[in-house]
């Protein structure tokens, strides 16, 4: 199976993983706030409406996707809060949850049709086939958290964690960008337990600079669903305590990130 196809499985399987969350919720429960503030679980659900959207016009309509950025550009603090806000005024529940299949679906059948070595705009770096379903993916997960978190609901770790733990890792050095700061010279060895006990490494063994822990917690820190303080993630080195401060996986302005003490999703990187 070639890499693409296996990130896009993954991505059907995280997503079809939340609809199920979600499918059944009340008109109540969809209005119900979640750990970002002043986000509701529809609100959740229609950012990663919307962001399906614009992912699907990136694919299909790279040169129109210019309009996207430059929205972006114009309020960089605010287009995602607005566009989540504008796309959950404009439906019910129900058809939020339609809206959201289906353009999901759609995005998976462009992207599988993609011809390899394809690479798409987006509001960082330009993507290939397999950075943009990773991309998807790890949005899913992270807002899937939020929502798990609103719910009470604690969500088993899955080997496709791994394809967070990869954009997060690849995101180094574009987290010390938007903070300002010059991103390090040298490589770092980033070394992740997953749920079965597995090693997930990224970078040489002999690096001075490491960040080590459960790929879960890992996960948690570079979405900004937690704090470090609250993580049992650990830096030796002092570039790689410096990221364990600002790393993020999406891209876009630093998140606020999380309290300490205060869960796995409290205070939001959109």
């Amino acid at each position: 199976m070639s890499e693409v196809a296996a990130v896009l499985d993954d991505l059907r399987r995280e997503s079809e993983e939340l609809d199920l969350l979600v499918a059944e919720l009340s008109a109540s429960q969809w209005a119900g706030e979640t750990p970002a503030e002043g986000w509701t679980i529809a609100h959740q659900v229609a950012h990663l409406s919307w962001t399906d959207g614009v992912a699907l016009k990136a694919v299909t309509d790279p040169e129109g996707f210019g309009d996207e950025v430059e929205k972006a550009l114009a309020d960089p603090e605010g287009f995602v809060d607005r566009a989540a806000e504008e796309v959950r005024a404009a439906y019910a529940p129900e058809a939020l949850l339609v809206r959201w299949r289906e353009g999901r679906e759609r995005l998976q059948e462009v992207l599988r049709a993609a011809p390899e070595g394809t690479r798409f705009p987006w509001y960082g770096p330009p993507m290939s086939v397999a950075s943009m379903a990773t991309g998807r993916l790890m949005e899913t997960w992270a807002h899937g958290q939020d929502i798990a978190d609103a719910l009470g609901v604690t969500r088993a770790p899955t080997p496709r964690l791994r394809h967070v733990a990869r954009i997060g890792v690849r995101a180094r050095d574009y987290a010390f960008l938007v903070h300002g700061k010059p991103a390090p010279a040298e490589p770092f060895r980033v070394e992740l337990i997953a749920p079965d006990g597995a090693l997930i490494a990224f970078g040489p063994e002999g690096a001075a600079q490491r960040v080590t822990g459960p790929l879960h917690d890992f996960c948690l820190l570079v979405t900004q669903r937690a704090h470090r303080d609250d993580l049992a993630v650990r830096a030796e080195g002092a570039d790689a305590d410096a990221w364990l401060d600002i790393a993020q996986s999406f891209a876009g302005p630093a998140g606020t990130g999380r309290a300490p003490g205060s869960g796995s999703a409290s205070g939001a990187g959109r």
